[in-house]
């Protein structure tokens, strides 16, 4: 049977954590830049654990006004420290929680930029290296930030979006952008088993790219996400594929 991550990104305040985590084996979890604080950090990895889904890291640009979505200049020394004292505040409430981290992604900013600029993603992927060489660095299929991953040692998972348009380069449409939010159901489990099974995706203008798909991600915010993940997961089952996180290096 073919494996698969099915990942949300969670503990960002959107409202229905505890019901998106019935249907994911990842959740990716806000630690303090963008979004998310001690509390919110311990309610959601105790949801997490308690579900069996495993727990990962979501840091991204000390931007909470702008939830860290919005395009904000940011060195490679600089994208280091927020990728290390997030990871670290994560870690440590995890270890509080009976729990440890599995896997690293960043978010919204910082996840477009270390798609894109080898330097960033260089300096992303060698902080999540120097906390544990153990953890999984996801990143956007075919960017900058998983060939970074592999040169540091890292294992990597390939991402892909349910409810994200695509551009022909294979980056994500900006969200201000006509076709940046996939929010029909149906048409988030067409997209996603084309890419499970062809590993293919539907560009904005007609065309295709070709991407590689470890893990699928539904964004915690996307309007209607529980029923969303809930048509997603159930497809994919029904398709053969089995829902389970990506393993690190023991």
């Amino acid at each position: 049977m073919t494996t698969i991550d099915l990942n949300c990104d969670v503990g960002e305040g959107a409202g229905y954590d505890a019901e998106i985590l019935e249907h994911v084996s990842s959740a990716s979890i806000a630690c303090g830049g963008h979004a998310g604080d001690a509390a919110t950090m311990r309610a959601t990895v105790t949801l997490a654990v308690a579900r069996g889904v495993a727990v990962g890291a979501h840091p991204g640009m000390a931007d909470p006004e702008g939830f860290g979505r919005r395009a904000v200049e940011v060195t490679p020394e600089e994208a280091y420290r927020l990728v290390r004292e997030q990871v670290t505040a994560l870690a440590e409430v995890a270890t509080a929680c009976g729990s440890t981290l599995s896997h690293v992604k960043p978010h919204g900013a910082l996840y477009n930029l270390a798609a894109t600029d080898a330097a960033v993603a260089e300096a992303v992927a060698r902080a999540v290296h120097d906390l544990d060489a153990r953890l999984v660095l996801f990143g956007l299929s075919g960017g900058c930030l998983l060939a970074a991953g592999e040169r540091v040692g890292l294992r990597t998972a390939s991402e892909v979006f349910a409810d994200r348009g695509y551009r022909t380069d294979g980056t994500l449409v900006p969200r201000a952008a006509p076709g940046a939010l996939v929010t029909d159901p149906a048409e988030a489990v067409r997209r996603t088993l084309r890419m499970a099974r062809a590993g293919k995706v539907e560009t904005v203008d007609g065309g295709e790219v070709e991407v590689r798909v470890d893990t699928i991600c539904i964004h915690g915010d996307t309007p209607g996400v529980v029923y969303l993940a809930w048509s997603v997961h159930r497809a994919l089952v029904s398709e053969g594929f089995a829902i389970c996180p990506v393993r690190g290096a023991l």
